[in-house]
C-alpha cells in the first residue's frame, strides 16, 4: 500500500513538472530580433548594392590610358600561307589600305 502511494505520488509530481515546463525552447534568441537581424541585413544588402552600382559608374566613366602602337616587328605575324577566312588571323581585324 504505500509503495502504491508513492508511486502515485511520483507520477503526479511528474506530471506537474511536465505541465509547468515551457512548450519550446527557445535558444538564444526570439523571434524579435530574428526579425530585427533580417531586416538589418536587407539594409545593409540594399546600401552594398547602391555603393557598388555607384563605383562601378565611376570606374567605367573615366577614361582608360591610350598606349602607342608597338613597332611592327618583322618576326611577328609571320603568314607563309593564307588562311581560309583571309589574310588576318580568325579574331583579328585590321584595316587593309
Amino acid at each position: 500500500m504505500a509503495s502504491a502511494a508513492a508511486r502515485s505520488g511520483l507520477r503526479s509530481l511528474a506530471a506537474r513538472a511536465k505541465a509547468t515546463a515551457p512548450a519550446r525552447r527557445r535558444m538564444s534568441s526570439s523571434v524579435h530580433d530574428d526579425a530585427y537581424e533580417t531586416a538589418k541585413w536587407e539594409k545593409i544588402t540594399y546600401v552594398g548594392i547602391v555603393a557598388c552600382t555607384l563605383f562601378a559608374a565611376y570606374n567605367l566613366s573615366k577614361g582608360h590610358p591610350h598606349f602607342e602602337e608597338p613597332p611592327a616587328y618583322p618576326y611577328l605575324h609571320i603568314r607563309n600561307k593564307e588562311f581560309p577566312w583571309g589574310p588576318d588571323g580568325l579574331f583579328e581585324k585590321k584595316d587593309h589600305h
